[in-house]
């Protein structure tokens, strides 16, 4: 996993949003993120997953980073777009669900598992906060899928970015 204070990997992966037109594919950047605000990115294992549904769903009922709307969520997964759609809709999840197919972005971040349970190149939970300079300020994941992030040092870290932001 890479480090709080490192670089954040750039990235564009196709991805769905529940805000769009159900058949519209769009490519999400982090670059193009960033110039909004801070982005909480979260790497998960698969759609549909018992446990990646209660990490996204607790992560979509998490209200604070709707209050602030320049920050941007990414739920990250080597499932292909059509299926993040699906899991979006079962789940009524509102923000991005990006595809990273070969399981590149996930590698760049050093979260992902080489085989898991017979699949190859899986992200691995993971979640974090990367500021608008593109620092990672907040790093957090596990090897044992069944391992919920603690959302509450994630909103932590995004109002500590706000702190910093507004003595500037």
């Amino acid at each position: 996993m890479l480090p709080e204070g490192t670089a954040a990997p750039e990235f564009t992966l196709p991805g769905t949003a529940m805000d769009r037109d159900a058949s519209e594919m769009s490519e999400y950047s982090l670059a193009d993120a960033l110039q909004r605000g801070p982005v909480i990115i979260n790497f998960y294992l698969f759609d549909f997953h018992p446990e990646c549904t209660e990490h996204m769903c607790s992560l979509h009922d998490l209200l604070w980073f709707d209050l602030d709307d320049r920050v941007t969520v990414f739920g990250i997964s080597t499932d292909r777009s059509f299926s993040h759609r699906a899991f979006a809709e079962t789940e009524e999840l509102t923000f991005a669900l990006l595809s990273d197919s070969d399981g590149s972005v996930a590698e760049s971040y050093d979260v992902f598992y080489e085989e898991f349970n017979g699949h190859k190149r899986i992200a691995k939970r993971s979640a974090f906060v990367v500021d608008t300079d593109g620092t990672i300020r907040y790093a957090w994941s596990t090897d044992v899928p069944t391992v919920q992030p603690d959302f509450s040092a994630v909103k932590d870290a995004l109002e500590g970015l706000q702190t910093v932001h507004s003595d500037d």
